[in-house]
């Protein structure tokens, strides 16, 4: 139940695949409410666990005012496309139209353990595979065509944000999951 540092662009546990979760504790529906109180307060239509350091497979997100979250995702995605602005809170600043599967049935866990199963098309479709792409340590970013990624890495370079110490997390409520936070 706090808000937490957003992790950015060039911090390496962006990069890196999140480990499924095991413990559906306490701690993991402490670790949803976080990315939750995070995500709306930033605003940003989602928020994946390893953008607030912590590398678990969980990740939150809040479209056409409905908040949800979704553990352990796997995705079936359709094989018609969209194509649509897509922005990152670990990229602040930057929109641009990115490829995306047009629908999709997400299933995986909630904070519960109990099964969960979401299927969704357009913005939701979008959020919830840019959220397990986070999962897998991939970014948007690194789906964009060559010259709108070499747009994107331009104004990447050229933002306030970029090359900034990243934030600390002083104490982590999550350090129980031994990721030394």
């Amino acid at each position: 139940m706090a808000i937490q540092p957003i992790r950015l662009f060039g911090d390496p546990v962006l990069r890196q695949r999140a480990d499924e979760v095991v413990d559906f504790d306490k701690e993991l529906r402490r670790l949803v409410e976080d990315l939750t109180d995070t995500m709306l307060d930033a605003p940003g239509a989602g928020l994946a666990a390893p953008q607030i350091g912590v590398g678990l497979r969980v990740f939150t997100w809040h479209v056409d005012g409905v908040v949800g979250h979704l553990v352990n995702p796997v995705l079936d995605l359709s094989e018609e496309t969209q194509d649509g602005n897509e922005g990152c809170l670990s990229i602040p600043g930057l929109s641009i139209d990115c490829r995306r599967a047009l629908s999709l049935v997400a299933k995986g866990f909630d904070m519960h353990g109990e099964p969960v199963v979401i299927e969704g098309s357009e913005l939701l479709a979008r959020a919830i595979q840019h959220e397990t792409d986070h999962l897998d340590g991939v970014l948007f970013v690194d789906r964009l065509d060559a010259a709108n990624r070499k747009l994107a890495m331009k104004a990447i370079r050229e933002s306030e944000w970029f090359g900034l110490e990243q934030p600390t997390v002083k104490v982590s409520p999550h350090d129980t999951f031994g990721l030394g936070l």
